[in-house]
């Protein structure tokens, strides 16, 4: 196979759970494709790199520097909920089920991988929490170890604000993303979810 070919399937096999067979197989068939479709697609990935920035607010991708959540005048501003990436808060838009906000921390606590609280938006997140009309703080992360640990470091950072902290209840499975729960798992962990003793007044 040619070097371009190659260098192609192994581009794509950088994309989340891809591996070889697979970035080979979409390379050979973009490979079939009209060229205007190769275009198309090489074109729309400059734009949104272009144009695709972080919301000043909460974080998430935004192509202005609010997104459309935390401009709509139809969110309940006093609920904030907190994830790990904007595909969990795009999982949680697409269930219809939470009418307020949100804020990206822009992954979970792992030393072991480089990842401590000062990469995070933590800080942003006290901030957001001293200066909104912020009364409960929803921490929708997923079931890691990684995520356990960070849950409990927010409910503790959190415990000088008269607010109410919540987590996600049972439903997610150890180890579950969120990306990967549907709906009715969704549905079920926000409506049960439980209070975090500490983490509220």
């Amino acid at each position: 196979m040619t070097d371009s070919v190659q260098r192609l399937a192994a581009a794509l096999q950088k994309l989340p759970s891809v591996g070889e067979k697979s970035a080979w197989r979409m390379a050979l068939h973009l490979l079939e494709q009209d060229e205007a479709i190769s275009y198309e697609l090489a074109h729309a990935l400059v734009a949104a790199k272009q144009k695709v920035r972080r919301c000043d607010r909460c974080f998430t991708w935004s192509e202005t520097a609010i997104c459309s959540v935390c401009s709509s005048e139809n969110r309940d501003t006093t609920t904030l909920c907190v994830v790990e990436k904007p595909r969990d808060m795009w999982v949680l838009e697409q269930s219809g089920r939470y009418r307020g906000v949100y804020h990206v921390l822009g992954g979970v606590l792992s030393p072991m991988n480089g990842i401590t609280a000062d990469s995070l938006t933590l800080e942003e997140l006290r901030n957001r929490i001293s200066s909104e009309p912020i009364a409960e703080v929803i921490i929708g992360l997923g079931g890691s170890n990684e995520a356990e640990t960070t849950a409990h470091y927010i409910s503790r950072i959190l415990q000088e604000f008269p607010i109410t902290v919540s987590r996600f209840a049972r439903g997610l499975s150890a180890g579950m993303d969120l990306e990967y729960a549907d709906r009715f798992t969704l549905d079920q962990a926000l409506n049960e979810r439980r209070v975090i003793t500490g983490g509220y007044r």
